[in-house]
């Protein structure tokens, strides 16, 4: 599962993956949730890139490769296997085409109320951004962070790991530099 923390996000996954709702939609939010890319990148995630455990990901002009954990490239294999997908786009709608933001957005809004969520506090990008944090927070290279987001200027990466003024206060106070 999809673990940030009490997020809404991790609680929509957890909600999709205990059965309550779509497979996919689970491995989906797993997906953003373990390479932190956007919602419009996952249609690079092909049958044939996800066998070689690194996807090319051709948008806003750069190209870029998403290496894949082997626990996810096991479960989009998996996936695909189950849904006899033998080439192509790992995620499809029922008619066979790629899925685009709309579905998966309104896919997770539909498990809101059984995950005790505001509809209006759910969206996929969150998910990129909790990857951000979980990288940075364990190894503090924002130049690496932005590598892998696909970021031109550090500057829109530093967005994402942004801490707030509590959190701020607690790394202050933990210093302990006043007697």
């Amino acid at each position: 599962m999809c673990r940030g923390k009490g997020t809404d996000e991790s609680r929509i996954s957890s909600v999709a993956g205990g059965g309550k709702g779509p497979a996919q939609l689970h491995l989906i939010l797993e997906t953003i949730c373990g390479t932190g890319i956007r919602v419009s990148e996952l249609r690079f995630f092909t049958a044939e890139a996800v066998k070689r455990g690194e996807i090319t990901v051709r948008c806003k002009c750069k190209t870029r490769t998403i290496l894949l954990p082997g626990k996810l490239k096991k479960m989009l294999l998996d996936h695909a296997k189950k849904n006899d997908i033998r080439s192509g786009a790992i995620f499809i709608t029922r008619n066979g085409k790629p899925l685009d933001r709309s579905n998966i957005w309104a896919q997770m809004k539909s498990l809101c109320e059984a995950a005790g969520v505001k509809a209006s506090k759910v969206f996929p990008h969150n998910l990129r951004k909790l990857f951000a944090g979980t990288f940075y927070g364990i190894e503090k290279d924002s130049a690496k962070l932005a590598d892998i987001l696909g970021h031109s200027s550090i500057d829109t990466t530093r967005i994402y790991i942004m801490t707030t003024g509590t959190e701020h206060r607690r790394k202050i106070e933990r210093l302990g530099l006043v007697v």
